[in-house]
């Protein structure tokens, strides 16, 4: 069962960690704030991706795992469409901007938050083909302890990074943002062949 969670967690950070709106902002955040600001904002993006993850993979999961034949298009797409994010994640070329300015409101963070979280219609498309892709894939409490597992993977991810730019911000740069979405990215295609393997596997039962 262990094996699940450490699965859960591989994926999370493949899942969080590619630098999008979400990521841009907590990178913000941290190197214009102070580090208990940094942490605030950190703590809301987390739970609001967390909350976003679940939905995607519970909600989208569960529907695929009534129809088989709806499962195999899920599978197919999916590994289509993970394994193209896997790859535009490695020649994708990224900058630091601060563009996305902070606020030490409470709830005007949490607005910022959910709106880089959940009115992000690529993250609920993107999140729904990976989660729910791999939802299709686990059953009973493997597919809980994977899922807590991509929710502490969510939580070390932006504390993470948080606690680093803030004590390295002179240090973080541009190459360091493509470092990570290569990682990631290669991480992301090795998920999308597994859910080909799966989609494979259906087709021949």
């Amino acid at each position: 069962m262990l094996a699940y969670f450490l699965q859960g967690i591989i994926l999370g950070f493949a899942y969080v960690a590619p630098i999008g709106m979400q990521n841009m902002y907590v990178i913000n955040s941290s190197l214009n704030n102070k580090r208990w600001e940094a942490y605030k904002t950190a703590g809301i993006t987390t739970f609001f991706d967390c909350s976003l993850a679940i939905c995607c993979f519970f909600g989208i999961g569960s529907i695929i795992k009534e129809s088989n034949i709806f499962r195999m298009l899920i599978l197919c797409i999916g590994c289509i469409a993970v394994i193209y994010m896997g790859i535009r994640l490695i020649t994708s070329s990224t900058e630091i901007s601060n563009t996305l300015e902070t606020d030490k409101s409470f709830i005007k963070t949490a607005i910022k938050s959910f709106t880089v979280t959940w009115v992000n219609p690529q993250a609920i498309i993107d999140g729904s083909l990976l989660l729910g892709g791999i939802r299709a894939s686990l059953a009973g409490t493997s597919a809980d302890l994977f899922m807590v597992g991509v929710c502490s993977a969510s939580f070390l991810w932006f504390f993470g990074i948080t606690t680093i730019i803030s004590i390295f911000k002179s240090n973080f740069n541009n190459k360091s943002i493509k470092a990570i979405n290569v990682i990631c990215g290669a991480v992301i295609i090795y998920y999308g062949l597994k859910l080909g393997f799966a989609f494979l596997k259906l087709a021949i039962e």
